[in-house]
C-alpha cells in the first residue's frame, strides 16, 4: 500500500505518517505540506518521503495521486478564530483545495479519508452530537469543513470514490503548537502552566469538550487505510467523553503536581458551548480501537513539551 498524506508536516498529519510508517502492510508514506503552518522538524525520524507543494496545485496533485493507493486528506487551515479574521482563505484552502484534491482522485481512483470537524454541529442542544443531527457551523471555519465533507460523498456518489469522511473532535497530544495566537486549548493550558503562568479560559469556564488524544486518531486513521473503510456519511472520530475547560485545569493540575490557576477573558465569537460526540459509528467500524484516556493523554503530552523545552534550551546553548 502507498499512501499519500496531505498536511503530513502537520500535528496530526505528522504523528500519522509516523504511525502508518510503522505498519507493515504500508510500503510507501508520502506527505505533502506547503509549510504554512505544518513544521518539517515534525518529520524527523519518520520515514516518509517529503513533498513540499500545495493542495491548491492540481498538476502536482494529480502526479502524487497517480501512485497511490490510499489518500489521507488532512491539509486544512485550521482554526475558528483565524477563519472570522480571514473568511476567504479558509475557503479556498479548506473547501477548494478538498476539490482539487477529489479532482485527482478521480482520475485515479484511490480510497480518499477526510477530516471534517465537529464545528460543522453549531451549538445543537443534542447532549451527543449524532452523525444524523442537522448541521448549524457558526464560523466561516465550519462552513468549510462541511463542504469538505460535502463534496467527498457527493464524489462518491457522482463518481464512485471510495471515501471516509472523519469529523474530528479537538485532537491534542504531541507536536501540536502552543506558541501562537490560534492555539488550540490543551497546548496553550500546557505551555502557560509550566511556566507557572495563568491559562486562559474564554468566557466561564462551564464550556465543555470531547477531547481526543492524537494517538487515538491515528490509530483510527491507520486502520481505515490498511481495511479500506469507507461510509455513506460522515463519522464521529472521538469517544464519547465531556470535560468542561474547568475540569480539564484541575486534571492538568493533578498531572503537573500543582494547581493551575486561570486568567478568565471574554467569550470568544464562534465558540460552540458544549461538543461531546456520540461513537456510536465509530464503534461499529472500528470495534477494536480503545482511546487513550485524557489522564494519560496530558501525561504524554507534557512529557513531549517537558522535552521539546529541553531540547530547545539545548540549541541555543
Amino acid at each position: 500500500m502507498k499512501v499519500l498524506v496531505t498536511g503530513g508536516a502537520g500535528f496530526i498529519g505528522a504523528n500519522l505518517c509516523r504511525a502508518l510508517a510503522s505498519r507493515p502492510e504500508i510500503q510507501r508514506v508520502t506527505a505533502l505540506d506547503d509549510l504554512s503552518s505544518g513544521d518539517l522538524a515534525n518529520l524527523d525520524g519518520v520515514e516518509a518521503d517529503f513533498v513540499r507543494g500545495s493542495i491548491l496545485d492540481a498538476e502536482l496533485l494529480t502526479r502524487l495521486v497517480a501512485d497511490t493507493t490510499t489518500v489521507v486528506h488532512l491539509a486544512a487551515r485550521p482554526s475558528v478564530p483565524r477563519s472570522l479574521a480571514d473568511p476567504l482563505t479558509s475557503h479556498d484552502v479548506n473547501a477548494t483545495g478538498t476539490l482539487r484534491v477529489l479532482e485527482a482522485c478521480r482520475v485515479s481512483g484511490p480510497h480518499v479519508i477526510l477530516a471534517s470537524s465537529s464545528s460543522v454541529y453549531g451549538n445543537s442542544a443534542e447532549p451527543y452530537k449524532h452523525e444524523d443531527l442537522p448541521t448549524r457551523p457558526l464560523s466561516p471555519y465550519g462552513v468549510s469543513k462541511l463542504a469538505t465533507e460535502a463534496y467527498a460523498l457527493a464524489y462518491a456518489s457522482s463518481f464512485g470514490l471510495d471515501v471516509l469522511p472523519f469529523r474530528f473532535f479537538n485532537v491534542y497530544g504531541p507536536l501540536q503548537a502552543a506558541d501562537h495566537a490560534y492555539a488550540a486549548v490543551i497546548p496553550s493550558f500546557v505551555s502557560k502552566a509550566m511556566a507557572g503562568e495563568l491559562v486562559p479560559i474564554y468566557g466561564d469556564g462551564h464550556q465543555a469538550r470531547d477531547f481526543t488524544f492524537v494517538g487515538s486518531v491515528t490509530d483510527v486513521l491507520g486502520e481505515a487505510v490498511v481495511r479500506r473503510v469507507t461510509s455513506a456519511k460522515p463519522v464521529n472520530l472521538a469517544f464519547g467523553t465531556r470535560i468542561s475547560l474547568l475540569e480539564l485545569k484541575d486534571v492538568l493540575g493533578s498531572v503537573l503536581g500543582r494547581p493551575v490557576e486561570a486568567a478568565f477573558l471574554p467569550p470568544r465569537l464562534g465558540d460552540i458551548r458544549e461538543s461531546q460526540a456520540s461513537p456510536a459509528l465509530l464503534r461499529q467500524l472500528f470495534p477494536g480501537v480503545r482511546p487513550v484516556s485524557l489522564e494519560e493523554g496530558l501525561r504524554r503530552t507534557v512529557a513531549w513539551f517537558e522535552k521539546a523545552v529541553i531540547m530547545s534550551a539545548g540549541s541555543q546553548a
